[in-house]
């Protein structure tokens, strides 16, 4: 994809202030796209800003909050007057083997991964079948097929792709296809935290996950952005329905 592909297309990306999320935003500003980036961390926002941009709007929002969505979407319309392309990112972790898991660190989980997806999709799908056209992505994870520590993870992720399945089977007809990009291990500053839960240092956390990639690398928030503009593009009208693993191998 080149600059100016996307000049004609808004995007938005929940969970846009850091992270996969924050690369993202970067990579459609790179294709020229007008994307609204939504993220409950203000300063985060700001960090990620890199001046000022005409082509990009932040939003602080809760995406685990109706209201707060109903009037962000309102806001993307009156300034743009669309949506073309939602990408589904705002997630968090709360790990702990589920024998000592909390209901709360259950709910909390669910609440943002899956919840928080399902109140900006049924807004945006709406915005996109007035306009017979749209993209919608869902950020899932390799922990979907399951993971020690993650079971609360593993099933709003897991959820995350049936929900986006079953989506493009309705939404098909209107223009709109809807896939999900499903991670493997991704150098952030969400996976740096698993240091202090291990004891580890970051190399060795990183010689780890080098030796279960047969492309020996640690992904990079840039390869998931890579994924999620494909999907994102005009020439992928037709695949929809479907999970793309960015980890680095074959072998799930």
């Amino acid at each position: 994809m080149i600059m100016n592909e996307m000049k004609d297309q808004v995007v938005v990306v929940t969970g846009g202030g850091q992270g996969i999320g924050a690369s993202i935003v970067q990579r459609f500003l790179s294709l020229g796209a007008t994307v609204v980036a939504i993220d409950l961390n203000e300063s985060k926002l700001d960090q990620n800003a890199n001046g000022t941009i005409l082509s990009l709007l932040f939003l602080v929002a809760d995406v685990t909050n109706r209201v707060q969505m109903e009037d962000s979407v309102a806001t993307i319309i009156e300034k743009f007057g669309k949506i073309d392309v939602l990408v589904n990112n705002a997630g968090i972790t709360r790990d702990s083997l589920f024998h000592k898991m909390t209901f709360e660190e259950w709910t909390q989980v669910i609440d943002v991964n899956l919840n928080g997806g399902f109140h900006i999709t049924q807004l945006c799908q709406s915005e996109m079948v007035k306009n017979g056209y749209g993209r919608i992505i869902f950020i899932s994870s390799r922990s979907a097929l399951g993971n020690r520590g993650q079971s609360n993870y593993a099933a709003s992720k897991a959820a995350v792709q049936g929900l986006s399945k079953s989506l493009a089977i309705e939404l098909g007809k209107f223009g709109i296809t809807v896939n999900a990009v499903a991670p493997g291990f991704i150098e952030t500053e969400m996976t740096h935290a698993i240091i202090e839960k291990t004891g580890q240092t970051w190399a060795q956390l990183a010689e780890t996950m080098k030796k279960r990639s047969v492309v020996e690398k640690v992904g990079m928030p840039e390869d998931i952005a890579n994924a999620v503009a494909f999907f994102a593009s005009k020439e992928s009208g037709f695949i929809t329905g479907q999970v793309l693993y960015v980890t680095g191998a074959p072998a799930l």
